[in-house]
């Protein structure tokens, strides 16, 4: 379905000092540096498959969807989706993708929404009958009835990117690139756009593609992880994986009454406050169980709960591992 072998990807970037002077200079005289935002990067991911593609800002996330959408040429390397090379075959790839960036509208600011929908169908060249289907099927899933005769400008953040999901589905693509598509949304909003995207996977096997910051997204709706780091692959292996390889860390959170008590060898403050501290717990070192007769004999604990280490704390460790 998806297969990107040792693509690399340079830019040429200007540079130089703040400074009227240097500003001035710059007119006859530029400097350049060259960025190397894509190192040999190899993956393949197969038909219906939900992929998370994660990394810190500059990694290489945005640079590589653009290249799988056809919007970038790399320097060197094969991408091919689908049979098709995205830069080569675009009119017929962009009737396979669809694209939703978080930050970008694909909609008409001034019109109503379902005018969008209608100028989004004439470009694709959406068959009547297909596109009523697709158009009621997904405003009834993302309950957007009441807000199709809506000009967009109008919409609340949460709004607007139910509808770009739907403009983005109208077409039936059998991949969907996910651009940080909850961002800055509600809770009852993030939970509605992820129940949707999981329905959309499990209805119609479309393949989906992720990045985002957000690590709720990524354990709600993927199974596997591309960690980018630099321009390259750093890992790619499934969330459980993750999981089991930093399941070694605990987090202990004790309620108690007294002064502060003192931690025993392997045990972590990580918070602290008047009658409450968490710590991390190296369960090879310290046991639970060690770890809560250590504190209890110390002061009354009137709470303790034992988890996890959380998704977030997982990818951070990545990040350090990896020096990212």
């Amino acid at each position: 379905m998806i297969h990107l072998e040792g693509i690399n990807k340079t830019f040429r970037v200007a540079r130089r000092k703040s400074g009227f002077g240097r500003a001035l200079q710059a007119l006859f005289s530029r400097e350049y540096e060259l960025i190397h935002a894509l190192q040999d990067v190899s993956f393949s991911i197969s038909q219906g498959e939900m992929v998370g593609y994660i990394g810190p800002n500059g990694a290489g996330k945005s640079t590589t969807i653009k290249i799988m959408c056809g919007i970038l040429r790399p320097d060197s390397g094969v991408c091919n989706i689908d049979g098709r090379t995205p830069w080569q075959d675009r009119i017929d790839h962009v009737r396979n993708i669809g694209v939703v960036f978080g930050q970008r509208s694909q909609l008409w600011w001034d019109v109503p929404v379902g005018d969008s929908f209608d100028l989004i169908r004439d470009i694709y060249k959406i068959d009547a009958r297909r596109y009523k289907r697709n158009l009621e099927e997904l405003v009834a899933l993302l309950d957007l009835e009441e807000i199709l005769k809506t000009p967009t400008r109008t919409l609340s953040l949460g709004q607007r990117m139910r509808c770009e999901l739907v403009a983005s589905l109208l077409h039936s693509p059998k991949i969907l690139f996910l651009d940080e598509p909850t961002i800055g949304l509600d809770a009852v909003s993030k939970i509605a756009v992820r129940q949707f995207i999981k329905d959309l996977n499990s209805r119609r096997g479309t393949t989906v593609i992720l990045t985002t910051h957000d690590m709720q997204d990524i354990e709600a709706l993927t199974e596997r992880i591309l960690l980018i780091g630099k321009g390259r692959i750093l890992m790619d292996g499934s969330l459980e994986e993750l999981k089991k390889r930093s399941s070694w860390r605990k987090t202990i959170t004790f309620e108690y009454l007294g002064p502060q008590p003192a931690l025993d060898a392997g045990m972590t403050l990580r918070e602290a406050r008047p009658g409450r501290i968490v710590v991390y717990l190296e369960p090879e070192v310290c046991s639970a169980a060690e770890a809560i007769a250590h504190i209890s004999r110390q002061v009354e604990v009137k709470d303790v709960s034992v988890a996890g280490i959380s998704a977030e704390e997982m990818v951070a460790g990545l990040y350090r591992e990896y020096d990212i």
